[in-house]
């Protein structure tokens, strides 16, 4: 998500900043290309890196940004939902549907964008400070939300036990350090479900880390690694929005019918199948069918991404903000009994309000003005913690007074 390019040699001027992945903060600030006349010395290698000074930034893909916002807008609808789904069988169907895809949307979307990732002391930088610094500050700002709101003064601080949303910044922190090594193995994606597999029949794993969920949305991420430019056009063809629709229409029908049957705890991926209370066979089964299941409906959802431009394509880029801002009220709600005290919030009517509602604060949540506010916590500088890069020393070096 936080990923920059910046070539190795002493004369070049740094390029901008690569896409920006799914949950992680904006790229910063784009550097000004040095002025062809001030920088451009008589040599040839001075030449040629005025030459790509002068070019203009890399656009961003509107419809990765479009991605990113429409499935930050379901993760908070999904969460609005859920404590409504006990009195209604509709809404659970839908939240079970939206479930089976929109978190793997964004962990793709995720590892699409972690394909340039390496070791480079700026990548591992953005690393810490994009994703593991919001992850403590949050993490603490969680549980002291938790001790006011639900009075619960008892609540420890624990940075291995992520609470609530915080554990996609654990997860994302520990797929994009293994990037590495899903570059260099023959078989990624088999391997990335085998490791699944394993995680949901190895009860003794523990809460530490959300090592389950870690392991169990792997598949998603080095799917993500694996994908190319081409496979997403593949999925905006015509034929397959077309398709989409009854794909959609299908899934939301067997979601009604399991409703009753099936707990929506599988779709979560934080569990063992033992700790669900079936046989350690049926967990390898729901681990196949859910990522097939997620597959599908993933890609239907790409094919209705929008292409162009859009109102609320410059929210894409505020997507964690608004994903990790939007848990104090989803939570607060909770705590606060707003769902036991309104009845009328569990009528057909109550639902949609609670549904505009839930789309309405996100978005205000992934603004420009948000992200300046809250820029300190999801994207701290912290330029006193780390040491000078010895490339960007010598880059600074060769540039004009």
């Amino acid at each position: 998500m936080t990923n920059s390019v910046h070539p190795h040699g002493r004369h070049r001027a740094p390029l901008p900043p690569v896409q920006v992945p799914a949950a992680g903060p904006p790229p910063p600030r784009t550097h000004h290309p040095i002025p062809q006349a001030a920088a451009a010395p008589s040599t040839p290698v001075g030449h040629r890196a005025a030459a790509r000074a002068a070019k203009p930034a890399k656009q961003r893909d509107a419809f990765f940004d479009n991605a990113k916002y429409l499935a930050i807008v379901l993760v908070a609808m999904a969460h609005a939902w859920e404590p409504l789904t006990d009195h209604s069988r509709a809404a659970e169907a839908l939240y079970m549907t939206v479930y089976t895809f929109h978190m793997p949307a964004f962990i793709v979307i995720s590892g699409y964008f972690s394909r340039s990732f390496d070791m480079r002391p700026d990548r591992l930088r953005r690393l810490v400070t994009g994703v593991a610094v919001p992850y403590v500050i949050f993490e603490v700002a969680y549980t002291l939300f938790k001790r006011w709101a639900d009075d619960d003064p008892a609540q420890p601080i624990s940075l291995l036990d992520p609470w609530y949303l915080t554990w996609f910044l654990v997860a994302l922190f520990v797929w994009r350090l293994t990037v590495p090594l899903w570059k260099i193995v023959r078989w990624p994606l088999p391997l990335a479900l085998a490791i699944a597999m394993l995680a949901v029949i190895s009860p003794d794993i523990g809460d530490d880390l959300d090592l389950q969920r870690v392991l169990q949305f792997l598949p998603f991420f080095v799917l993500g690694l694996c994908m190319k430019p081409e496979h997403f056009q593949l999925v905006r063809r015509r034929e397959v929005r077309v398709l989409s629709v009854p794909v959609f229409a299908a899934a939301v029908l067997l979601a009604y019918w399991a409703a009753p049957r099936m707990t929506s705890v599988w779709f979560y991926r934080r569990d063992s199948a033992q700790e669900l209370g079936v046989p350690w066979w049926v967990g390898i089964v729901m681990t196949l069918a859910l990522f097939g299941c997620s597959a599908v409906l993933t890609a239907c959802f790409f094919a209705w991404v929008p292409r162009r431009k859009m109102w609320f394509t410059l929210l894409g880029a505020g997507t964690l903000y608004g994903y990790l801002l939007h848990g104090f009220l989803a939570k607060g709600s909770r705590f606060w009994g707003w769902f036991e005290e309104y009845e009328w919030l569990h009528k057909p009517l109550g639902e949609i309000f609670v549904t505009v509602v839930a789309a309405t604060v996100v978005t205000l949540l992934c603004t420009p003005s948000v992200q300046r506010v809250f820029r300190f916590a999801m994207e701290p500088k912290m330029e006193w913690a780390f040491k000078r890069d010895a490339a960007e020393l010598a880059r600074e070096r060769a540039r004009p007074a």
